[in-house]
């Protein structure tokens, strides 16, 4: 669409008593077309007002003076200068493209002919475009209401009530719509839980790949604990099998909560508005990414400040569930530790660990060794899952997942032992 630009100097029309001034406007695709402007006089002052009269035609002839159906915009400035002799005037404008004015609209960008110059602010209206194309090549295009439903019901699905909100507030990606509808069909239980868990619905969607990470990080770190705790205990292994079962039941539990944290998750409708703290907070944690490395989805855009943020945000938040896992796991080793000693003690008893000092070390590791290694293993997969190679042959990325993952489970667990005897708890 082609537009004249208001940014003209208004010293074209100073000092004009009730006079019009007629701009022809030149169209590339549409020819001339014309807009009068009537200058009226308010007071004895300085000041004078512009009416800008839209009587636009692309026919090539002058507006005639008793055009109807115009639309009026005043438009009031303040004359400080005096130019002798100005009364009628033509001049001749090159209307330039929105594309090429940058959607700016009526802000101007200088390219009139006329020498009209840069009006204020203007040429920045298109904004840059290349985060809406990346969203659009990533996850598709953004579905209306009407289509999200048409697609629904063609699969014979139905949508969570948050999702249906979304979909006639803001629309939903095609992308994300098509995987949570092939998703909502798998078999039990993971289509009862799509449907059910908007927790894991959400990280899903953002990432099809997250349930295997936690698979891949539960048998990992249950096969080195089990490897750990066989070779620490010997042939009491099985007299002392509950002990080993109560730190593998907290070891998952530990695992679910380190990936489950990290992981990307769609954002899916609006912010909560709720003006209370409550709310605030939850709209200021919603504002930071999963991590400091997720990569930028439909919604969702952070800054450099926000990524830091993450980081000891995250880290508090393992902090807690190290501690609150430490009191649990430990509590219920210490209960059984304790129970057999009554029954039968013997010299070779090692003592029982310090249940708080326990939970402590627990909570620190998290918070300090295991949010570092588990932010730098997320941007390593990030990286990785992005690549042309492993777009072309997606097993590429299962299986460095399995080898990183791997790696630091080995590297976490000395890591954790050494921590263990310099505080004391072992």
């Amino acid at each position: 669409m082609a537009g004249c630009s208001s940014s003209i100097r208004i010293s074209h029309f100073s000092n004009l008593l009730n006079d019009t001034v007629l701009l022809r406007c030149t169209s590339p695709n549409k020819g001339s077309t014309f807009a009068k402007l009537q200058c009226t006089n308010i007071n004895k002052k300085k000041m004078q007002r512009l009416v800008i009269v839209n009587s636009l035609n692309s026919s090539g002839a002058e507006p005639q003076s008793n055009a109807a159906a115009v639309t009026t915009i005043a438009e009031q400035v303040d004359i400080d200068f005096v130019a002798k002799d100005a009364k009628v005037m033509e001049m001749n404008y090159d209307s330039v493209p929105d594309s090429e004015n940058g959607g700016g609209g009526n802000g101007g960008n200088g390219k009139f002919s006329g020498g009209g110059g840069g009006g204020g602010g203007g040429g920045g209206g298109g904004g840059d475009n290349s985060g809406d194309d990346y969203e659009e090549k990533e996850f598709g295009p953004l579905l209306k209401f009407e289509e999200v439903i048409r697609e629904t019901e063609a699969r014979g699905a139905t949508l969570p009530a948050d999702m249906l909100e979304a979909a006639k507030t803001v629309g939903l990606r095609k992308v994300l719509l098509l995987r949570y509808l092939e998703l909502e069909g798998s078999v039990w239980p993971l289509g009862f839980l799509m449907r059910s868990c908007g927790m894991l619905r959400n990280r899903m969607l953002a990432d099809p790949t997250f349930l295997f990470k936690i698979g891949t990080e539960i048998v990992i770190d249950s096969c080195c604990a089990t490897f750990a705790e066989v070779q620490k205990r010997g042939k009491d292994f099985w007299a002392e099998f509950e002990l080993y079962t109560a730190d593998l039941l907290v070891g998952v539990v530990v695992n679910v909560a380190l990936v489950g944290m990290l992981a990307p998750y769609a954002r899916i409708g609006q912010p909560s508005s709720s003006q209370g703290i409550f709310g605030r907070m939850m709209r200021a944690y919603g504002a930071l990414p999963s991590s400091v490395f997720e990569a930028e989805t439909p919604g969702s855009r952070f800054s450099v400040n926000q990524r830091i943020g993450t980081y000891f945000y995250k880290g508090i938040m393992y902090g807690f569930v190290g501690f609150g896992c430490g009191i649990i796991g430990q509590g219920i080793a210490n209960l059984i530790m304790t129970a057999k000693r009554s029954i039968k003690k013997s010299e070779d008893d090692i003592p029982v660990p310090p249940l708080i000092k326990s939970a402590a070390l627990w909570g620190i590791f998290l918070a300090v060794s295991s949010n570092t290694r588990y932010q730098i293993i997320n941007g390593l997969e990030r990286v990785v899952e992005a690549s042309p190679m492993a777009k072309r042959v997606p097993p590429i990325a299962l299986a460095f997942t399995v080898g990183v993952r791997f790696a630091n489970n080995v590297y976490g667990g000395m890591q954790f032992v050494d921590w263990a005897r310099l505080s004391g708890v072992q």
